[in-house]
């Protein structure tokens, strides 16, 4: 038997005015794990779905030989029949049924008369969640579980179908430190057991950690494949394969120019939407300075997103309270005009979900949150909405042919520029940024700290939440940490560590306040 499991020959793939992949080319051994680097847009993605059979044999150009044998692939179950398993970067679970049923969904576990055999469903299941590592029993719903524990049942369901080829699109994307960890290690099992891995990822530590070999692509091309044992395949060389320059510094240079105090939150007290009994942010005092970058950091679960969300119009908790001081004035943020109305604005971490409507174009996105700005007695302009929405295509970079292109088409960093082109134009004095780099490649993080670095050199502040403590510390000039609800930590970046930040990440939680330096 041959070592290479999967070649991809000059594979073309082309959509309505645009060339995806032109001529791309990928060979991967048996038994390894194989990395696919590149900036969004680039063509992984549609890579992938070429080969899974989300886009069927006839709408693309090019060969896919499989163990030898060319293949023809028209649709995902016809990939599924040999082996090939894709996990979306969007999982692909049912929320509301058992995690049984997600795993065996379309290829349920039938008795004799042809009803489901839920008693070896759910046997099964259990046999497939002990060989993922996950301690869960298979009845429970989907949706009670968290993002990392539904990645891995993803891979159980992947399990079941006999997989001999895994496809991964942005594995850890979403997940936290401990999570990743936990799946790469079960990615090593995999191999172990002789299944062969492709992942798509922007962590290029991750990459260099797991992968045997990389290749990079892009604009649609294969630019080269390294073997990650080989010394020259470093961080270096992929980013420059992925940009086409070297990034000599992964964070642009930036001189602080901070000034007066801009945003002061007081004794700020939040409880669960649905357990009123349990506090989820717990008497937090923070201070944000114009021409600041203020970093928050903490571990799933700390309450860095439930303490943005309740400050920017309540919009998450029940039995909220303390103060908000914008330029030492006491101003309400109880509803989200409210808040924009007194200078703030926040950028949701899950831009698909609630930071963008997918549907309509990039034009009544980026005016969405400040609709009076171009319109008059009612009615929108579309002219200058059309102005407004071409100066920000044009200075955030925003790569698409026109403002009328519709947002779900565009690439991940595309996107997330588009939410920060909406939250801009609001001329908010304070805009929270949280985790506003996920899943988006390392050019692409560039141009959003380039933004940021734009933006507080006009005297606005900024607040980052991100799970990335080497990203606040490249960006911030203070840092916050959070650990169970309460603030344990106020950091100047010049002192500050990795080891120091996770110190007071994993603080025990007390039944006095930690002493926090204040501003």
């Amino acid at each position: 038997m041959t070592d290479t499991i999967l070649e991809m020959r000059s594979i073309t793939k082309t959509f309505p005015g645009v060339r995806a992949l032109d001529d791309v080319s990928l060979t991967v051994r048996r038994g390894e794990i194989h990395a696919i680097c590149g900036e969004n847009g680039a063509g992984k993605s549609t890579l992938m779905k070429v080969l899974s059979g989300v886009y069927p044999h006839g709408d693309y150009a090019g060969q896919i030989v499989l163990d030898g044998d060319e293949v023809a692939f028209g649709s995902i179950n016809d990939s599924e029949a040999r082996g090939v398993v894709i996990i979306h970067q969007e999982l692909a679970l049912v929320p509301y049924l058992s995690v049984a049923e997600n795993i065996f969904l379309g290829n349920e576990r039938r008795g004799p008369d042809r009803l489901i055999d839920w008693n070896r469903t759910n046997a099964e299941a259990a046999q497939l969640l002990e060989q993922v590592g996950l301690d869960e029993n298979p009845t429970v719903q989907v949706a009670s579980l968290g993002v990392g524990k539904q990645q891995l049942i993803e891979i159980a369901k992947a399990l079941s179908k006999r997989v001999r080829l895994l496809i991964l699109d942005e594995p850890t994307a979403a997940l936290n430190d401990t999570d990743s960890e936990h799946l790469l290690g079960l990615l090593r099992q995999l191999q172990a057991q002789g299944i062969t891995s492709i992942m798509i990822s922007h962590k290029l530590a991750e990459i260099a950690e797991i992968a045997d070999s990389t290749t990079v692509i892009r604009d649609g091309r294969t630019i080269e494949t390294l073997d990650m044992a080989s010394p020259e395949a470093t961080q270096a060389r992929i980013i420059r394969g992925m940009v086409g320059r070297d990034l000599d510094h992964r964070f642009p240079e930036r001189v602080p120019a901070i000034g007066e105090e801009v945003l002061r939150v007081e004794n700020w007290t939040v409880h669960h939407p649905t357990q009123s009994d349990r506090v989820v942010v717990s008497d937090a005092n923070l201070v944000v300075h114009a021409g600041e970058v203020v970093g928050i950091a903490g571990l799933m679960g700390a309450g860095r997103t439930e303490l943005a969300m309740s400050i920017f119009g309540h919009s998450y908790g029940r039995d909220i309270s303390g103060t908000v001081r914008m330029r030492g004035r006491v101003v309400s943020t109880r509803t989200v005009d409210d808040a924009i109305a007194n200078g703030l604005a926040y950028a949701t971490e899950d831009r698909k979900r609630y930071g963008l409507n997918l549907i309509d174009d990039i034009r009544h996105n980026i005016t969405a949150a400040a609709l009076g700005k171009v319109s008059r007695r009612g009615w929108v302009n579309d002219n200058e909405e059309l102005k407004v929405a071409e100066e920000y295509r044009s200075s955030l970079n925003i790569r698409t042919p026109s403002v009328l292109a519709v947002v779900g088409k565009l690439s991940g960093g595309n996107q997330q520029k588009v939410v920060l082109s909406k939250w801009i134009y609001t001329d908010a004095d304070v805009l929270i940024l949280d985790e506003p780099t996920r899943g988006i490649d390392v050019g692409a993080k560039y141009e959003i700290y380039t933004i940021v670095n734009r933006m507080v050199a006009a005297g606005k502040a900024v607040v980052v939440i991100s799970s990335e403590l080497p990203e606040l510390m490249g960006i911030c000039d203070r840092i916050y940490t959070l650990a169970s609800g309460r603030i344990t930590g106020d950091v100047p970046v010049a002192g500050a560590t990795q080891e120091r930040l996770m110190e007071l990440m994993t603080a025990e939680r007390r039944t006095t306040e930690r002493d926090v330096l204040q501003r």
